[in-house]
């Protein structure tokens, strides 16, 4: 597995020079140095809501943090959407490496075997990009920060929003793992505490399926008033356009996409993806603070926007980094627990998703936002795509702490 390193700040200038130093030079610069790996999909279905962008927006937040007395080393590598893969590289970087936080982690089969090792190696693992809500409950871990969204804040939000809108009755066309399990689980809770029924589901090998025609003509023959796509990426782009083809929207039928992404949109395009309602917790034109983000990390992006999930990685980032510098860099590097402790006991605030907290569980808070996608006529110009239709407070957003079966949470 091939590892791409990125020294920022003082270390691009420091390490031609590194052989020739003395021994106990070269330790003590190690010493102080903070060595982050950034571990996602960077060739497959998911690589435009992480990728070489969410490497982008971690140096984003290195930058902003500034020198600080300490230096910040960037290692990024592909585990390729497999649990092994992403497992190997781990220990590489924890063992041989010396990597401090490990970063991202899209695919919450990979994330949870990440989340493990992590917790092996006293190491902090603050993930983005993966929806399982276990990270923050029966798999939750004191070296774990859990930044974004899960799947019960996405189930709450669209899937309640959904069923209040009519849709009653659902079907789900859902990815055979664990990301896509758990959204389909805590979807259809909201469905069933609401009143309304699942008809049925059936699962789609994961990756690899580009071809939906028979999973929808199944969700069609049930009758459901709602397809609900459990999955992401380019799956949910290829059923979306999949339904369009078959002229689901026609018949009077709902397509519930769970988990869309901003890329995902501008994917599919307007006139395709008019109408979807979606969840997220960061929207690049929301306020005044997500633009001025937006701005300083957009040279380095490739012409895209930042998703939900590279924001992510760039505020789990500067708020790591600040608790560093309160706590020490010995103390940060000797122990992820404690990282993660004045983590949580530090309040977070950034430009992306404003002030907000830590729970106990691991999991971050902040608001959650219902937004549909506009009509190519209401888009006054590139990436402006969404409008607002609810705010969530962040205290509600997410899964109450007492009910996420956490074992960090004593009675």
């Amino acid at each position: 597995m091939a590892t791409n390193r990125r020294t920022l700040l003082k270390a691009a200038a420091a390490a031609p020079a590194l052989g020739a130093l003395p021994w106990r030079h070269a330790r003590a610069q190690a010493a102080a140095t903070i060595r982050i790996g950034v571990l996602n999909d960077q060739s497959g279905m998911y690589r435009d809501i992480s990728g070489q962008t969410a490497v982008a927006c971690a140096r984003q937040a290195v930058a902003d943090f500034g020198a600080q007395g300490f230096t910040v080393e960037i290692l990024s590598a592909d585990h390729q959407n497999r649990p092994d893969v992403g497992s190997n590289i781990a220990r590489q970087w924890i063992d041989r490496d010396g990597v401090d936080l490990i970063l991202d982690v899209t695919t919450s089969s990979v994330a949870l075997a990440v989340n493990d090792i992590c917790r092996e190696k006293n190491k902090v693992h603050l993930n983005s990009t993966a929806a399982t809500s276990d990270l923050t409950g029966a798999r939750c871990a004191p070296t774990t920060v859990h930044w974004t969204y899960d799947t019960y804040m996405l189930a709450r939000s669209t899937g309640g929003a959904m069923v209040r809108a009519g849709g009653d009755s659902w079907y789900f066309i859902t990815a055979d793992y664990a990301f896509g399990h758990a959204l389909e689980r805590d979807t259809g809770e909201f469905v069933r505490q609401a009143g309304g029924r699942v008809l049925g589901n059936v699962r789609t090998p994961f990756p690899g399926t580009t071809d939906f025609s028979s999973y929808l003509v199944q969700a069609q023959a049930s009758r459901a008033k709602v397809i609900g796509f459990a999955n992401a990426g380019a799956d949910t782009t290829n059923c979306i356009k999949q339904a369009a083809e078959f002229g689901l929207t026609r018949r009077g039928v709902k397509l519930a996409s769970l988990l869309m992404f901003i890329t995902d949109v501008h994917a599919l395009g307007l006139q395709t993806a008019q109408g979807l309602v979606c969840s997220e917790t960061f929207y690049w034109d929301l306020n005044d603070r997500t633009r001025a983000f937006t701005q300083r990390v957009l040279p380095n992006m490739g012409g895209l926007r930042p998703a939900m999930t590279q924001a992510g990685c760039y505020a789990g980032v500067l708020h790591y980094l600040k608790a560093v510098q309160d706590m020490g860099v010995a103390a940060a590097k000797a122990s992820g627990v404690e990282a993660v402790n004045r983590m949580k006991a530090m309040p977070t605030d950034d430009d992306a998703f404003g002030p907000g907290s830590i729970r106990a569980d691991g999991r971050k808070i902040h608001p959650a936002y219902l937004f549909e996608v506009k009509a190519p006529g209401e888009s006054r110009g590139p990436w402006d795509y969404y409008k607002l239709l609810q705010t969530t407070a962040a205290e509600e957003a997410f899964r109450p702490v007492a009910q996420g079966g956490c074992p960090l949470i004593r009675a």
